[in-house]
């Protein structure tokens, strides 16, 4: 056989290493075996029709077609029992109905699990088995989705032969699995005088898969191995671990005499057994003597197992046969067994913590609103988390969420069943749902937020270091729920989400006004994504005036949304919903084109001195893209920058102000100006305002409408005036709407101003002709 070349790049540890698939006769009185599992299986000799040396046909069915290309690749140059592989290709369950008509030769089948629909593979499974009546052939599964991977009833029930995600698929393990598969089909096809005792290996193997735990299943190997000899079980299942030395096993079970030394090491157990058992793990290949037989079976990771059984008498021909594909097909046996344990482990708990997952704890609020709904579900989210794992390390802040995890479950004494399906546990439970979300359920009396909260009073102690963290609640009595345990955990979410915006480091009980808000804000979010892609978002344009000579100045573009029904939705409601879903950054970057395509408008009409005013969101600001947008707007418009004002608000202006600094300096490198609207309403400090390249303040409508009133008079506004004086910047008032209000901000030095005195929102052709009126 020629010898096995690594595609380039290959690992040293996925080479395929081929062995001699015929046996030398033997020498030292034990039957031929390969290096591998079933290596020594039956092989007819040669027939005239030079069947020996004719291909094994193997069909891929895959709706990918990197799959189909990268299977033929890794195995098309290879031998199976000196023969080679011929593919034969279908891309759907249905192209391989159709071709299974033909093609009723093939020896394997690599079959995907999810193709048109999610179990389409299992059907094609059925197909093969009841329909077209193939019991021979070998099918291997493969899935690239393990949540769709076959229910052990399914592998049970049609007779699979494997099954992987293809993420655990190396080279070496795709050819060790099609090689098997072989195997036990040339067993299938040449020992017809044996149907009923490869039947009893697929029963055994149906058997075995049905075992979980790793004593049922190490029992289950040697009774299995006996009936397939015909005799008692009397012998030993040992584990010999990856690396570890031939002689370095231990017994995981034992039958008949041998009872006595389960669990021990090899010291009690006769000397030629132990002898044997080594010989088959340091060869990896099965061994027949004429009063004893070591089976290996190969696990995961390379680590060996061995069935050491006596002989009542000398194993014939058939039977070695028979034990052979038993041995060989074992290995998925103990791989499915590992890989279902961690499946379920992974699939309802935290890895983490080892506390039950979100999955785990919604099957626990389903038990009990179903029995014993007088409880509470307690949402617990810490404090500042996020910063931090940022400032500390994720390895920190795993050690913090783990120290959190174990005070939670001293406080509460959970001793929760760690097992999936019903729990008849009624004390507090406790789950890890999220990053730093931890769920307390329990009767109504145990789950008390005050006494949850004091369990924060003392630091954590954290490598060395004394950790002090807060939390935040969100709870929800289930005897006020209506729903499902899913929806429960939403309710609390909804709670803890109130209480973080509210409340920070206290909490809050779920009502239903909560519910109607939130789904509120859901259903208003949906209608502004539909609303936005059918054109009812448009933009109305309210004039600003220079106070000498009333003379326009320019325009602010106000976004506005006005619904199929003609009414309209205020920007009070819809903006914070936009920013929110992150729906802002395309509608601001419509804004700004809009804004500056009618900027060019009303150039072209004539109105050249004209400046338009667009207000800029801070998730749209601080979106690194920001500056990109902002250009090809102009680029595309060919709106002149120097008439182009982006309007951000004072508390924007304030957060983070050194990195405002720098992105304002990019902004005003383009030629654009920037104003601070509504000012004075926020807290800002004089010095980083010195500092910010802003150009003009925008006097926030509140203190406007206070100039006229006696008692307050124009202190702030005119504050702002001189501030704005001092600094060079130029300064507008917004919301004047009465002359007494314009008068008194033209004699306290404010040039410009826009209101209800001057003009209302205007639409696009409204501006243009109200701009011809006005000059």
């Amino acid at each position: 056989m020629p010898a096995s070349i690594p595609p380039p790049g290959a690992a040293p540890d996925d080479e395929l290493v081929f062995v001699a698939e015929t046996p030398a006769a033997p020498s030292d009185g034990t039957d031929p075996a390969g290096a591998e599992a079933g290596a020594h299986a039956v092989v007819p000799a040669a027939g005239h029709d030079g069947s020996h040396t004719r291909p094994w046909r193997v069909m891929i069915v895959d709706d990918d077609a990197d799959v189909h290309s990268t299977t033929t690749f890794a195995l098309a140059s290879l031998e199976v029992q000196g023969r080679p592989l011929h593919f034969v290709h279908a891309c759907s369950s249905l192209e391989a109905q159709r071709l299974l008509e033909q093609e009723r030769d093939l020896a394997v089948v690599l079959l995907d699990v999810v193709m048109e629909q999610p179990d389409a593979g299992l059907h094609l499974v059925r197909h093969i088995r009841e329909t077209l009546g193939m019991r021979d052939v070998r099918i291997i599964l493969r899935t690239g989705q393990p949540g769709y991977a076959p229910e052990m009833d399914a592998v049970r029930g049609y007779d699979i032969n494997d099954y992987r995600t293809k993420s655990e698929l190396t080279r070496t393990k795709l050819y060790t699995s099609v090689a098997a598969a072989i195997r036990a089909y040339e067993q299938l096809r040449a020992l017809e005088d044996s149907r009923a005792g490869l039947a009893r290996v697929v029963r055994a193997n149906a058997e075995l898969m049905a075992l979980h735990s790793t004593e049922a299943l190490a029992a289950g190997i040697l009774n299995e191995a006996a009936q397939l000899l015909g005799q008692p079980a009397n012998g030993l299942l040992c584990a010999c671990p990856p690396a570890a030395r031939a002689r370095d096993w231990t017994v995981l079970a034992a039958a008949g005499v041998c009872a006595a030394t389960a669990g021990g090491k090899g010291s009690g157990i006769p000397a030629h057994a132990g002898a044997t058992i080594a010989h088959a793990l340091a060869e990896r290949r099965n061994i027949y003597l004429p009063d004893c037989v070591a089976l290996y079976l190969r696990g995961n990771s390379d680590s060996g197992f061995v069935a050491w059984l006596t002989l009542a008498h000398p194993v014939d021909e058939l039977r070695r046969g028979l034990l052979d594909v038993f041995a060989s097909s074992i290995a998925a046996v103990l791989d499915n067994a590992a890989l279902m344990t961690a499946l379920q482990r992974a699939a309802f708990h935290d890895a983490l913590t080892g506390l039950p997952n979100r999955t785990r704890l919604v099957e626990l609020v389903d038990e009990r609103l179903a029995t014993a709904p007088d409880a509470t579900l307690c949402m617990v989210d810490i404090d500042h988390f996020a910063e931090t794992n940022d400032a500390l390390g994720h390895q920190f802040g795993d050690a913090l969420l783990a120290a959190v995890a174990r005070r939670l479950e001293a406080h509460l004494d959970a001793g929760l069943d760690q097992r999936p399906g019903p729990s008849p546990h009624r004390g507090p439970a406790l789950a890890r749902i999220g990053s730093d979300i931890f769920c307390v359920l329990g009767p109504d009396g145990e789950v008390d937020p005050v006494a949850l909260h004091a369990l924060f009073d003392e630091p954590f102690s954290i490598e060395g270091q004394d950790v002090l963290v807060s939390s935040t609640l969100g709870l929800v009595r289930l005897l006020e729920h209506d729903g499902s345990g899913a929806d429960a955990l939403k309710d609390a979410d909804i709670a803890l989400k109130r209480a973080k915006r509210l409340r920070r480091g206290g909490h809050f009980y779920f009502s239903r006004g909560m519910g109607v808000d939130i789904r509120e804000r859901v259903r208003l979010m949906h209608a502004l994504r539909g609303g936005f892609a059918r054109g009812e978002l448009y933009l109305a344009y309210q004039p600003q005036i220079e106070l000498d000579g009333r003379r326009p100045f320019g325009a602010e573009a106000l976004l506005r949304w006005r619904l199929d029904d003609g009414s309209s939705v205020p920007p009070d409601r819809f903006i914070p919903i936009a920013e929110y879903s992150g729906l802002i950054i395309r509608i601001g970057e419509w804004v700004l084109r809009e804004a500056c395509t009618e900027l060019m408008r009303v150039r072209a009409a004539g109105h050249l001195d004209f400046t338009m005013s667009v207000n800029v969101s801070q998730v749209q600001f601080r979106h690194p893209h920001f500056l990109e947008m902002l250009s090809r707007a102009l680029q595309d418009s060919g709106a002149p920058p120097e008439r182009i004002e982006l309007e951000i608000t004072e508390s924007m202006a304030m957060e983070e102000p050194d990195l405002l600094i720098e992105q304002l300096a990019q902004i005003k490198r383009t030629g654009v100006s920037i104003a601070i609207d509504d000012f004075g309403t926020g807290f800002s400090s004089l010095s980083y305002l010195q500092r910010l390249q802003v150009d003009r303040l925008k006097i926030d409508r509140t203190f406007v409408s206070e100039i006229t009133d006696a008692a307050r008079g124009s202190s702030i506004a005119e504050m702002v005036i001189e501030l704005a004086r001092n600094l060079g910047l130029s300064i507008i008032a917004e919301g004047v709407e009465d002359e007494r209000q314009a008068q008194i901000l033209q004699s306290l030095g404010c040039p410009l101003a826009q209101g209800f005195l001057f003009a209302r929102p205007l639409t696009p052709g409204q501006l243009i002709e109200w701009l011809g009126t006005a000059d």
